[in-house]
């Protein structure tokens, strides 16, 4: 017995840890402490969101806020072919580049261009995008599929290809349009007088109906692919309610599907504004290269001044904040006026 006392005691002591062993062990808690210390200030403060948005954030920086700025500078200098060259320095000229831009008479005339080109094509994209979207909902799964995959391809279509294929249906050398139109009768305006039309230097009204019908037909698929999933989410009781109690189809679309898919309109509009105030590739090609003044829009107007010979690249800085300031106008009023309206929250 007293044997297997000693015995028990002697493990007890063996058991006992070293004090070396002790203080490293406390060294190590205090470590793990330092590194949850950081952790715990970062949850404290809420710093890990931002943290995450640092990469993104720097990208946008790096393509976009930094070349605002450089074009902002550039705005209130008189920088030209010798500044690219570094032949001479740049000249601080202030605001006079925003003056010589405002009074000149071809910047009005590009801006009403502009503006009558973006509000019909706007309209129109909306209209036939809808249209369209409506028209997908009502068709089985199969067709509307096969549908929407073909209208999608000519949304796909990149901007230079399909504006070279519309300047040759609408060309004075054998093109389509014109032979069609040739060989409508007199009454419908037809003639030969058709034959040798030539739509992109005639005036800017036949060059900018080349352009209108080319972006609607490249911008309505997105509309109505849009349209088309906002509709899927509407429930199917509230148009056979209507039904039930009378009600047609544009009845059911004024009461059912528009308040439904109020916002989703107000955003492609918004959207629909932005890109056909900047439309420049299918402007460009259609009017020949800069080729007639008198078809410019604000596009075009802009890059003439910053990058034909001689090169202002001042004045089509000015003007580039210009069409930003012009756009900034048009977003928060049409935001703040459906904001008021209770379409958007």
């Amino acid at each position: 017995m007293a044997r297997g006392m000693v015995d028990t005691a002697g493990e007890r002591q063996a058991s006992t840890p070293r004090p070396r062993r002790a203080i490293r062990g406390r060294a190590g808690p205090q470590r793990r402490g330092g590194q949850s210390g950081v952790g715990a200030f970062l949850r404290r403060h809420r710093l890990a969101p931002y943290l995450l948005l640092l990469p993104s954030l720097a990208a946008i920086g790096l393509a976009l806020i930094w070349p605002t700025l450089q074009v902002g500078l550039y705005s209130l200098q008189s920088f030209g072919e010798a500044q690219i060259l570094g032949t001479l320095p740049a000249k601080w000229v202030g605001f006079g580049n925003f003056t010589t831009t405002l009074r000149d008479p071809e910047f009005w005339l590009s801006l009403r261009t502009t503006v009558i080109f973006a509000a019909v094509v706007v309209t129109l994209t909306m209209l036939i995008g809808t249209l369209v979207g409506l028209l997908l909902h009502r068709l089985g799964r199969r067709m509307a599929a096969f549908v929407s995959g073909a209208a999608l391809l000519a949304w796909a279509t990149p901007a230079v290809s399909a504006s070279v294929i519309f300047v040759w249906f609408f060309s004075p050398d054998g093109g389509i349009v014109n032979w069609a139109l040739e060989k409508l009768p007199h009454w419908l305006g037809g003639g030969q007088q058709w034959s040798q039309f030539n739509w992109a230097t005639n005036g800017a009204l036949p060059a900018y109906t080349i352009a209108t019908l080319l972006v609607v037909w490249q911008s309505f698929p997105f509309i109505a692919v849009t349209v088309l999933a906002g509709l899927k989410s509407i429930p199917v009781e509230l148009y056979e309610s209507a039904r039930v109690d009378g009600a047609g189809p544009w009845q059911s679309f004024r009461k059912i599907t528009y308040p439904m898919l109020k916002p989703i309109f107000l955003i492609l509009a918004l959207l629909s504004i932005i890109w056909d105030f900047n439309v420049f590739t299918q402007t460009y090609i259609i009017t020949g290269a800069l080729g007639n003044r008198d078809e410019y829009n604000l596009a075009l107007y802009s890059y003439s001044q910053a990058f034909q010979t001689p090169p202002q690249v001042g004045l089509g800085s000015a003007l580039a904040l210009i069409l930003t300031v012009i756009l900034l106008i048009i977003t928060v009023g049409y935001v703040r006026a459906n904001i008021k309206q209770g379409a958007l929250a």
